[in-house]
């Protein structure tokens, strides 16, 4: 006789789960679990929180059954596992779902209505989907003390966050710095790379191939090629290739004297008009000065570092402008490690509502990305840049 009972073909798949979790939940069959290996030795998991004010989705479900496995892994090999379950109260996704449930376009409104009323709101719509995330844990077999959650608007957990901070200070473990991250000048905050990858969208965007003088050379220019002209008043240095080959050409018309990466001369300057004088490498122009298309970083930001010179990296590519590129450590991550490796200043000619800051001449008040026509307009009379290129870019929104 068989010890197993025949599997009626008729059976209802998704009324059998729902027994199933039925079954574990009447019988505690977690807790148990947990309960059983009291005593050896402890394993402890805390899931990194969800937010509760959006809907599971697919990719939710796959995050929930990986977490599962190493502690229901370590449940077997007999460790006492203590797993507990949260919610991240906090961040920009709440507030946002906020001002729009309010109607609101901006934080000036939030101070309006009120900084306490507003955080009771986000308090209460970061619950909306509470419900559905429980049921879906439970569905896929994600075992986790959600009964007790640890949340992160609560005073025991916030001060559990600064008693670590405090502790890391102590140990002198805590310095001061920066950190290049995409920020929201509507929000005025910083966004995480998530949020970030929510938004981009192909746009058609003007760059400018700009001549920098080179310091003690007659009608000599290094040329360098940007998609942000608005980051070129914060410019501090210029960055080449160390194993290019870069040229030094003369156009034949106007009798200048062009330096950029010899592979991309014909792309830049097309075939003919100008004469090759010499090829060097790049590790050759390390250190060459030349002068600030732009004297506000020094006048506004007082900074008193060597800059306007060129450095070395390896991350310059020849894909496409010159072979040389421009260096605002406040607003690449690439530039700000150049920064940080020649000892240049971090200018920082943008507030934080997005705008150029008082002592910019035309441009203060001006929003980042609005400035570029007049910057490229302005460097057109000084004789400063060589042509401008549309191309489309794909840009965070």
């Amino acid at each position: 006789m068989s010890m197993y009972k025949k599997v009626d073909t008729s059976l209802n798949f998704v009324e059998r789960e729902q027994k199933i979790v039925e079954y574990w939940n009447e019988n505690k069959i977690f807790e148990e679990s947990v309960t059983a290996n009291e005593g050896k030795e402890e394993f402890s998991f805390y899931d990194g929180p969800p937010t509760a004010n959006g809907k599971p989705h697919i990719g939710h479900i796959l995050t929930r059954v990986m977490k599962d496995i190493v502690p229901r892994y370590k449940t077997m090999k007999g460790y006492h596992v203590l797993r507990k379950a949260g919610w991240d109260t906090h961040g920009l996704p709440v507030e946002l779902e906020v001002e729009k449930l309010l109607g609101f376009e901006g934080k000036t409104q939030i101070e309006g209505y009120g900084i306490e009323p507003f955080i009771q709101k986000c308090k209460e719509s970061v619950w909306k989907y509470s419900s559905e995330w429980k049921k879906m844990s439970d569905r896929v077999g994600y075992w986790c003390d959600m009964d007790e959650p640890y949340v992160t608007y609560h005073d025991d957990y916030i001060e559990s966050e600064w008693w670590a901070i405090k502790k890391i200070h102590e140990k002198g473990l805590l310095y001061k710095g920066h950190k290049i991250v995409p920020y929201c000048p509507r929000c005025g905050t910083a966004l995480s790379s998530h949020e970030v990858a929510q938004g981009y969208k192909d746009v058609k965007q003007m760059t400018a191939f700009v001549k920098f003088k080179v310091v003690g050379k007659e009608n000599t220019y290094i040329l360098a090629w940007t998609t942000t002209p608005w980051t070129l008043p914060s410019n501090v240095a210029l960055c080449m290739n160390p194993a290019y080959d870069y040229a030094e050409v003369q156009m034949t018309e106007s009798g200048e004297k062009y330096i950029l990466a010899q592979n991309l001369l014909v792309s830049v300057l097309g075939e003919e008009g100008y004469s090759v004088l010499s090829v060097k490498k790049g590790s050759e122009y390390e250190y060459t000065e030349y002068e600030p298309l732009f004297s506000y970083g020094k006048e506004v930001c007082r900074f008193k570092e060597k800059a306007y010179f060129v450095t070395n990296d390896e991350y310059v590519t020849l894909f496409d402008g010159t072979g040389v590129v421009h260096i605002a450590p406040a607003f690449g991550e690439d530039d700000y490690k150049v920064g940080k490796k020649y000892g240049l200043p971090v200018v920082q000619l943008i507030t934080e509502e997005g705008k150029f800051p008082e002592g910019c001449g035309d441009y203060t008040g001006v929003r980042a990305q609005a400035a570029d026509p007049a910057i490229v307009k302005e460097l057109k009379a000084r004789g400063l840049l060589l042509k401008t290129q549309e191309i489309t870019h794909s840009y965070p929104f």
